[in-house]
C-alpha cells in the first residue's frame, strides 16, 4: 500500500468506475484521467489517494481522502470519500489496512475526526465498519446540491 502517484490515475480511473457500477450509480459518472489529475497532484491538490497493488504490479483498490474541519472540535478531519476493493481481492484485509492507514494519518497530523458515508443498503460493510468501533450516525443525513440545483441554488438571490 501507497500514497497514490500521477501514474496511477488512470487505474483510479478505472475503479472508480468500478465502484460507481457497484453502487448502480454510473448514471452520475464523469470521472476521467484529466478531470482527477490537477484535483490529485495539481498546483493546489484538494483530495489525496491511496492505493494497493497485487504482486503483478496492477492497482487493485484505493482510497481517496480530502480535509473537513469540525467547528465544534476546532480541528480539522479527514474525510473518506471512496474506498473500493477489487472483489477478486475482498477478504485478504486490505480494506481494513487501508482503513488502519487513514486512521494513523489522521493521528499523525492532530486531526480530531475520520469520517465517511456508507449506503444504507451495504449491509456487509456497514457490520465490517461497526466492528471496526465506528459508530453508524443514525440521526444523521447528507444533503447535497448538485448540477442543476446546484447551479439554480448559486444562482439565486440572498
Amino acid at each position: 500500500m501507497r500514497a497514490a502517484r500521477p501514474e496511477d490515475v488512470p487505474a483510479l480511473v478505472g475503479l472508480i468506475g468500478e465502484l460507481a457500477e457497484f453502487e448502480s450509480l454510473t448514471h452520475l459518472l464523469e470521472v476521467t484521467a484529466d478531470k482527477l489529475h490537477p484535483h490529485l497532484f495539481g498546483e493546489r491538490p484538494v483530495a489525496e489517494a491511496l492505493v494497493a497493488e497485487h504482486a503483478s504490479g496492477g492497482v487493485v483498490a484505493f482510497a481517496l481522502t480530502f480535509t473537513n474541519f469540525s467547528t465544534f472540535l476546532a480541528k480539522p478531519g479527514l474525510y473518506l470519500e471512496d474506498l473500493y476493493v477489487q472483489p477478486a481481492h475482498r477478504g485478504a484485509g486490505l480494506g481494513q489496512r487501508m482503513l488502519t492507514r487513514l486512521a494513523q494519518t489522521a493521528i499523525a497530523r492532530g486531526y480530531g475526526r475520520f469520517e465517511w458515508c456508507v449506503l444504507d443498503w451495504n449491509e456487509d460493510a456497514i457490520r465490517f465498519y461497526q466492528r471496526m468501533g465506528a459508530t453508524i450516525m443514525p440521526d444523521w443525513r447528507l444533503c447535497r446540491l448538485a448540477g442543476d440545483a446546484l447551479s439554480a441554488f448559486g444562482e439565486t438571490s440572498a
